[in-house]
């Protein structure tokens, strides 16, 4: 089972891993890996950013369902 990470976390290491290839810093036999890793990177993030975006819609439906009794 894939380690949680949290959102700060993962953009930090994306951010991380960007200044290494635009720094030409990576191997590369190690570039392949390292955009895989940005990929899933991204994919949690926007998930993250999706569940965040479902949660706020809700409690702003409930406040305004609440507001009209």
């Amino acid at each position: 089972m894939a380690k949680k990470i949290a959102y700060k976390e993962a953009v930090a290491e994306i951010e991380e891993i960007l200044e290494k290839i635009e720094n030409e810093e990576l191997d590369v036999d190690d570039l392949s890996e390292k955009v895989k890793r940005v990929s899933s990177l991204l994919k949690i993030c926007r998930d993250k950013l999706f569940q965040t975006e479902q949660e706020v819609e809700k409690i702003l439906g409930e406040m305004d369902e609440g507001g009209e009794a």
